[in-house]
C-alpha cells in the first residue's frame, strides 16, 4: 500500500504527544480495550465456524466444502488487496505467511471437516477448548514472551473446565474424529501464533489477505477436482453455511483476530477462546437443535472468571 510518510510522520508525532502528556496510559488502556473487543468479535465469529461448516456438510462434500471456501475467501481477500493497491509483503515475511496459510486456511477448516462428517460439534468443541493454551504455550516458544504464573494458573483451570464441559456434552467417548481434532488444534495454534507475530508489522487484514492469495493456486484446481467427485446439493442451509465459514470465518473474522492480538499479545487474545466452545455449543443448541445440558451456566461462569484472571495478570 502505498502510504503519505508525511502524514505518517505527523500521526506518529501526535500520538507521542499525547503519550507523553498522559504518561501513555491513555492510549494504552485505550488500544487495550479496542485490542480485546477485535479479539472478542473474532472469537465470536469462529465460534459459528462448526454450526456453518455441518450446514455446509448437508449440501457439499467435505473436500468441495473446504476447497471452495477457500476461494471464495480469497477471492475477496484479492479484491481488497487490488482495491487499496496493497504492496506484496517483503521476502522475510513469506516463511510466516506459509506458516500462517498451512495452520488457519488449509490444515485447520480441513481437517475440522473431516471431522464433523462423524462428530458432533459439542465433541469437535474440545479442541478449541484446547486451542488458547496450544496457542499460549507454542507463542512462549515462537516469540520469548513469558506470561505469570497467575496466567498460567487461570489459563490451564480455564481450559480444564472446558474440556471436561464439552467431553460431557459428547457422553465421554472418544470418536475416530479425534485425529483430525487434535492435528487441527497443533497446526490452528501454529497459524495463530505466526499470524499474531505477523500483525505486529503489518496490518492484520493483510495477513490473512496474502495467506489467502497464497493458496489459491492449490484452492482453485482443488476446488474443480473436488466438485466434479462430490455430489452438490444446493440448500438454504448449504449456501449459507458455505459463505459464512469463506467469509465470516476465513476472512472476517480473523481479521479482526489478529488485530485483537497483535494490540494485546498472543497468550492474552488466546484466553478468550475460552468462552468459543460455549458459544458453540449454544449455536449448536439454536442452529442444529442438539441438546445443552444443565451444567452449560456454570461452565460458563467458570470460564469468564478464569477470562477475567488471564486478562488481568501481567506478562
Amino acid at each position: 500500500m502505498r502510504v503519505n510518510d508525511s502524514a505518517t510522520v505527523r500521526t506518529s508525532i501526535a500520538v507521542s504527544t499525547s503519550r507523553r502528556v498522559t504518561g501513555g496510559t491513555e492510549p494504552a488502556a485505550s488500544v487495550r480495550r479496542s485490542g480485546t473487543l477485535q479479539a472478542a468479535l473474532g472469537v465470536t465469529a469462529f465460534s459459528l465456524t462448526f454450526p456453518a461448516t455441518a450446514w455446509g456438510l448437508e449440501g457439499f462434500g467435505p473436500w468441495s466444502l473446504v476447497a471452495v471456501r477457500s476461494v471464495l475467501a480469497a477471492v475477496v481477500a484479492g479484491g481488497c488487496l487490488l482495491a487499496l493497491r496493497v504492496r506484496v509483503p517483503g521476502r522475510a515475511h513469506w516463511a510466516g505467511l506459509v506458516v500462517v496459510a498451512a495452520g488457519v486456511v488449509v490444515g485447520f477448516p480441513l481437517l475440522t471437516t473431516l471431522a464433523l462428517q462423524t462428530s458432533t460439534t459439542a465433541h469437535a468443541a474440545v479442541v478449541v477448548g484446547l486451542l488458547p493454551l496450544t496457542t499460549a504455550l507454542l507463542s512462549a516458544l515462537r516469540t520469548g514472551a513469558r506470561p505469570s504464573r497467575t496466567f498460567w494458573i487461570a489459563a490451564v483451570a480455564g481450559a480444564a473446565a472446558v474440556i471436561a464441559f464439552t467431553v460431557q456434552q459428547s457422553g465421554g467417548a472418544l470418536t475416530g474424529a479425534d485425529a483430525y481434532l487434535f492435528g487441527a488444534l497443533l497446526i490452528c495454534a501454529a497459524g495463530y501464533t505466526e499470524g499474531g507475530r505477523l500483525a505486529r508489522v503489518m496490518p492484520g487484514w493483510q495477513v490473512i489477505g496474502w495467506a489467502l492469495v497464497l493458496c489459491l493456486p492449490l484452492a482453485l484446481p482443488g476446488a474443480l477436482v473436488a466438485l466434479s467427485h462430490e455430489p452438490v446439493r444446493l440448500t438454504a442451509h448449504s449456501v449459507t453455511g458455505l459463505l459464512w465459514v469463506a467469509a465470516g470465518s476465513q476472512f472476517l473474522g480473523l481479521v479482526v483476530w489478529y488485530r485483537g492480538m497483535a494490540a494485546i499479545g498472543i497468550p492474552k487474545a488466546s484466553q478468550l477462546q475460552l468462552a468459543q466452545p460455549l458459544l458453540t455449543l449454544v449455536w449448536s443448541v439454536l442452529l442444529l437443535g442438539e441438546h445443552l445440558t444443565p451444567a452449560a451456566p456454570l461452565t460458563a461462569a467458570a470460564v469468564l472468571v478464569c477470562i477475567a484472571a488471564t486478562q488481568r495478570a501481567r506478562s
